[in-house]
């Protein structure tokens, strides 16, 4: 005969581990220290700033999306209400 498990107390060390490992992870996450933060914010900016100075030509979000529409042959705009009809 095989032996008697207690289905609660398995349960329960099941949610324990699942703690545990839940904890550990956010450890890594958020157990950094202010100075190691404020190290990171900086690289990032800086890295950020070499990326867009090496750019050839700046580029706006306005402008590219722009840009976007109008070389996808989006056919003719309906902006002043009048909408052809093929009937």
């Amino acid at each position: 005969m095989g032996k008697v498990v207690n289905l609660n107390r398995f349960r329960k060390q099941k949610a324990k581990a699942e703690r545990a490992q839940r904890a550990d992870v956010n450890r890594r996450l958020h157990g950094r220290t202010k100075a190691e933060r404020a190290r990171e914010a900086l690289q990032k900016k800086q890295l950020t700033k070499a990326v867009e100075g090496a750019r050839l030509e700046a580029v706006s979000s306005e402008a590219a999306s722009s840009e976007a529409a109008s070389s996808e042959g989006q056919g003719p705009s309906v902006e002043d209400g009048a909408e052809e009809r093929q009937d």
